[in-house]
């Protein structure tokens, strides 16, 4: 395990919590900004830090922090949206919100990867985890996939009803996105029916759960169906949770990339399987694949399990 004070990211990061712990409330004000700036900044630059090799102390700081960091971005979308219903056509005024250009450059960044690794326009797509703020459905429909359905969820009603009104006025996105106030994990048969699910960097607020979520979609997603996940490299593993793609259960990943710009996420794309990597019961082992409308069991006599290679790529702007 590597001590606290061995590196100088993983100290100024815990300076920083300790500061940001300590704040009465979350919500965008002079002092919360600096100090999550400042934390963003300081995680930024290209690391070769691996945080699961850290103590269990700083584990558990970056545990906290990823929650904090997590609060912070939802108080913080929830001001800019409610900022951008005040205007007409809020559509026209996004580039309000500071990190609006990170999203674009986030969002073509996704839609190569999506391009590159797919033969067909998707007909319809679901954001898990989309927020008072969509800005990634918004941005794909409407500079890259123009004909495309979004289908947004979320699970606080909210942050889905502020979100609604940024689109209400605009009659093409009006049409094209729907918002869905629901848990991802009680969303079944309608999975099969996305091309592309995207799911957000803060669903699942640790590996566990992340997991979980994952093994969900592949039990419903369609085979053939593609996977967009979000996750952390290096020192930005402070600000987000990290997926590991071998826990992409019941899925091929195809390409894993690690921006080293000011897009903060990791992007994992991955392909489901035509059949489930369910872990068996026992020797003998009982797969549960998802009909349209009920299951069907397929028991197999020990499958061998098969390493997806991983393909690490850059992209041009």
């Amino acid at each position: 395990m590597v001590c606290p004070n061995s590196n100088p990211v993983v100290q100024k990061v815990c300076e920083l919590y300790e500061q940001i712990s300590r704040l009465e409330n979350l919500s965008p004000c002079k002092d919360v900004n600096m100090l999550f700036t400042d934390l963003v900044h300081t995680c930024m630059p290209p690391n070769p830090i691996d945080v699961s090799k850290l103590c269990q102390k700083i584990q558990e700081i970056r545990s906290h922090l990823i929650k904090l960091c997590g609060e912070a971005e939802g108080l913080l979308e929830s001001h800019f949206s409610t900022i951008l219903a005040t205007y007409e056509n809020p559509l026209d005024h996004l580039d309000i919100f500071p990190y609006f250009d990170n999203y674009i450059k986030l969002s073509l960044l996704e839609y190569n990867i999506l391009t590159k690794n797919t033969t067909k326009i998707p007909n319809k797509i679901a954001f898990v985890g989309s927020g008072p703020l969509p800005f990634t459905s918004i941005v794909l429909a409407t500079k890259h996939l123009t004909t495309t359905y979004f289908h947004n969820y979320d699970i606080d009603a909210g942050a889905n009803t502020m979100a609604a009104a940024l689109v209400a006025a605009d009659p093409d996105l009006s049409e094209r996105m729907t918002f869905h106030t629901s848990d991802i994990m009680d969303v079944t048969c309608a999975l099969k029916d996305y091309d592309v699910v995207f799911l957000a960097a803060l669903v699942g607020m640790d590996k566990e759960d992340k997991v979980k979520v994952v093994d969900h979609l592949a039990k419903y997603m369609a085979p053939g169906a593609t996977l967009m996940l979000r996750s952390a490299h290096g020192a930005r593993a402070f600000l987000y949770p990290v997926l590991d793609p071998r826990d992409l259960r019941g899925f091929e990943v195809l390409s894993v990339y690690h921006p080293t710009d000011e897009v903060i996420n990791s992007v994992i794309i991955a392909r489901k399987l035509p059949l489930p990597c369910v872990q068996p019961l026992d020797g003998l082992g009982t797969y549960v694949l998802p009909s349209k409308c009920a299951c069907a069991e397929i028991h197999a006599f020990n499958p061998l399990n098969k390493m997806n290679l991983i393909e690490e790529f850059g992209l041009e702007e």
